[in-house]
């Protein structure tokens, strides 16, 4: 049953997977994977290391609970450019190129002008996403970027951004209503699968831009008016509590992987996350942080720390 209301950080995360599937979608942008359990939407953005704030502003967004600029409030510029990334890698690594092998099944190019004219077409709007898509990596998470680092920009902002975010999922609209109306098609099943995808893949790309334009927008020119972006005091999680310690030890990531019983690629992201967090970048700086935070005594750690 849909839950009235936005959700929030205290609501279940299977909770919120039943109610609307399509966030199965956004999960996968932001990293999260399944197996959650009856964890709660903030426990379960804690253990991948998400940003809660962001998380649920794109989840309420989406699920029409709020206006952008008001969710836009509170949450990671740098966690919402990341989701952002990561769709545009889906749709143009999987999504797009998923719906064309299907249109090729779909339709004879071989027997049919029509059929050669629509994969024409479709191949001129994946082009075309590819333009707007690259525009985004190339100018404007960088511009952002920028910001977050403290950095001003002169020849960049917002209000170019928003003269050239065109709507991409329009012309995917017009594809959708040549099919329909002008197709003789032969092959029920597969023709009617594909303009499914197409249906489909045209929400989620209104869903994207919806993201970029109600949420992405307001908070970049936030963060450029404030100069740049704060970070949150984030509290680490246990696990994370326990790479500290091992780094502080003196331990390899290869060490502190076996150690913990986890990959040495998770541990490096998990450091990674930790240098976010923190903004402590070194083993001397973690060692201060260590010991203040009582994470380890000093007698703990004497053989690691250099003599002077």
């Amino acid at each position: 049953m849909y839950k009235s209301g936005g959700y929030g950080g205290d609501d279940r995360m299977c909770d919120l997977v039943c109610d609307r599937y399509a966030v199965l979608q956004v999960m996968s942008r932001f990293g999260i994977a399944l197996g959650f359990g009856d964890k709660s939407i903030a426990e379960v953005c804690a253990d991948n290391q998400v940003d809660t704030a962001t998380f649920l502003a794109v989840v309420n967004l989406l699920m029409n609970h709020g206006l952008g600029e008001k969710l836009a409030d509170g949450i990671s510029v740098r966690a919402l450019t990341d989701y952002l990334h990561n769709s545009h890698g889906y749709f143009l690594n999987f999504r797009l190129p998923a719906i064309r092998r299907k249109l090729i099944e779909a339709v004879d190019c071989a027997q049919n002008d029509v059929s050669f004219a629509i994969l024409r077409f479709f191949d001129e709007y994946v082009a075309e996403v590819q333009r707007h898509m690259s525009y985004e990596e190339q100018r404007v998470f960088p511009y952002v970027e920028k910001l977050l680092a403290g950095e001003r920009s002169a020849d960049y902002s917002m209000e170019i951004f928003r003269r050239h975010h065109d709507q991409v999922d329009a012309k995917l609209g017009e594809l959708k209503n040549i099919i329909i109306k002008y197709y003789p098609s032969g092959s029920t099943n597969e023709l009617n699968g594909v303009l499914f995808d197409i249906f489909t893949c045209e929400q989620e790309l209104a869903s994207h831009n919806a993201v970029e334009d109600e949420i992405l927008v307001p908070a970049v020119e936030r963060l450029a008016a404030e100069g740049m972006e704060r970070p949150k005091s984030e509290a680490l999680s246990a696990r994370e509590r326990e790479i500290v310690v091992c780094v502080v030890k003196g331990m390899t990531n290869k060490q502190i992987a076996d150690a913990l019983c986890i990959s040495a690629h998770t541990v490096i992201t998990h450091r990674r996350n930790i240098a976010s967090k923190l903004q402590i970048h070194s083993a001397a700086g973690l060692t201060i942080y260590a010991i203040v935070n009582k994470l380890v005594e000093l007698s703990e750690i004497k053989d690691t720390i250099p003599e002077t």
